[in-house]
C-alpha cells in the first residue's frame, strides 16, 4: 500500500439525486454541510458516499445481499420466492454453467444504463479477501480482463476504526475490512481508452458473508485522479458482490452497472461487459477449486506458514520474558543470601 501524509475525509450527511454522493453536482469550491470529518495520514480530502444510501440501492437489487444484512445464513437456496423486488429481464439460465443466471434491469436509479445482476455457486472456502484480489490487483485482474491496462489502488484508507464509526450498525453492514479510491484504465481497442476513479471497500458479516461495494467517484473528486492523460470516462453507478457460505462452497451474487462513456450505445457494450464478468467467475472457479497444489492451495500454505512463524515468534518472546523474570529473581536471591541480616527471615522455624 500506497503512504501520503495529511488528508480528511467527509461524510455529508444529506441526500438528493441519483448520485451515492451528496455533493453530486455542485461546485467543489462550494461549502457542502460536513457531518464527520477525519484527518488521516494522507494530503487529500476524501468524501465518503452516503453508506445507508448505497446499502439500500445494493439491498434492493441483490436479495442476497439483503438476506446476509438480515443476519441470516446459507445462500440462493435459503432465499425465498418472493426475495426479489424488482422486475428484472432473464438474459441467461443454465445451472451448467458457472454463471448459472444473469439478469438485467433497464433503468434504475433513474439512469439509463443497464444494471446487470450475475449469479455463481463456487465449491471451495470464502475467502472474500481473494476475491477481492481478482479485481484490485493488476497481475490477477489480467488474468481474465484482456482490456486492463492499469489499476491501483491510489488512495487507501488505513483507519477502518473511524470508517467503522461513520458507517455504525455493524450488526447490520458488517464490519468494513479495507476501503480506499481506486484508479482503472482501459487499453485501446475498438473504442478509445477508458477511465474509472471508484471509492469501495469490503464488509465481513458475523455469519460468515462478505460483501464487496463500489461506485464512481463525481467529477467534483477529479482531484483525486493520478498524474497523465485524460481519458473518456467510464462510470461504475453501481458495484457490489456478496459472497455467502454455503455447505459444500459459496454463492455470490454480483451487481455492475456501469456507462462505458463516449455515447456508445448501451445494446453494444451489454454483451462485452457480460463476457468480463463470465471470465472473471470462470477464473473464480478454477482458483477456488484447483485442489492439491493450485493457486489456492499454495497461498493457504504460505499463510499457516506466516501464522506457524508468528507463533513461534510468540514463543520465543515469552520465554526470553520468563528467562529475564527468572534472572531478575535469582539476582535478588543471591543478594538475601549475602545479606546475613535477612538470614533468620529464611531459616527460622
Amino acid at each position: 500500500m500506497k503512504s501520503y501524509a495529511t488528508a480528511a475525509i467527509v461524510l455529508i450527511s444529506t441526500y438528493s439525486g441519483a448520485s451515492a454522493f451528496t455533493t453530486a453536482g455542485q461546485s467543489p469550491l462550494i461549502a457542502s454541510p460536513v457531518a464527520t470529518r477525519k484527518e488521516w495520514t494522507t494530503g487529500v480530502e476524501i468524501e465518503l458516499p452516503d453508506f445507508e444510501t448505497l446499502f439500500d440501492r445494493v439491498q434492493a437489487a441483490s436479495p442476497l445481499a439483503r438476506h446476509v444484512m438480515e443476519g441470516n445464513s446459507g445462500g440462493f437456496e435459503s432465499l425465498t420466492s418472493g426475495s426479489d423486488s424488482l422486475k428484472w429481464k432473464k438474459l441467461e439460465n443454465n445451472s451448467r454453467k458457472t454463471v448459472h443466471r444473469i439478469d438485467k434491469i433497464d433503468s434504475y436509479q433513474n439512469i439509463k444504463t443497464p444494471l446487470l445482476r450475475f449469479r455463481s455457486s463456487i465449491k471451495g472456502p470464502l475467502i472474500g479477501e481473494r476475491f477481492s484480489h481478482f479485481i484490485m490487483d493488476l497481475d490477477e485482474r489480467k488474468k481474465w480482463d484482456d482490456a486492463c491496462a492499469r489499476n491501483e489502488e491510489v488512495y487507501p484508507i488505513d483507519d477502518l476504526h473511524a470508517v467503522n464509526s461513520i458507517i455504525g450498525d455493524e450488526e447490520r453492514y458488517g464490519k468494513c475490512t479495507r476501503v480506499g479510491v481506486g484508479y482503472t484504465q482501459t487499453k485501446q481497442s475498438i473504442i478509445s481508452p477508458r477511465e474509472q476513479l471508484i471509492i469501495g471497500g469490503m464488509q465481513e458479516f458475523e455469519n460468515g458473508a462478505t460483501m464487496l461495494w463500489g461506485t464512481e467517484m463525481e467529477e467534483q473528486h477529479n482531484y483525486l485522479l493520478p498524474e497523465g492523460q485524460r481519458h473518456t470516462r467510464a462510470k461504475s453507478h453501481l458495484f457490489a458482490a456478496t459472497l455467502a457460505p454455503t455447505d459444500d462452497g459459496f454463492d455470490i451474487e454480483y451487481l455492475l452497472q456501469m456507462d462505458v462513456g463516449g455515447g456508445v450505445p448501451n445494446f453494444l457494450t451489454t454483451p462485452a461487459l457480460v463476457d468480463a464478468i463470465k471470465k472473471l467467475f470462470d477464473h473464480t472457479k478454477r482458483y477456488f477449486e484447483g485442489g492439491e497444489g493450485s493457486e489456492l492451495d499454495l497461498h493457504m500454505k504460505s499463510l499457516q506458514r506466516g501464522a506457524n512463524l508468528e507463533l513461534l515468534r510468540s514463543i520465543d518472546e515469552n520465554i526470553e520474558e520468563s528467562f529475564a523474570v527468572e534472572m531478575d529473581f535469582s539476582k535478588e536471591a543471591a543478594h538475601l543470601h549475602d545479606d546475613a541480616s535477612l538470614l533468620p527471615l529464611f531459616f527460622t522455624p
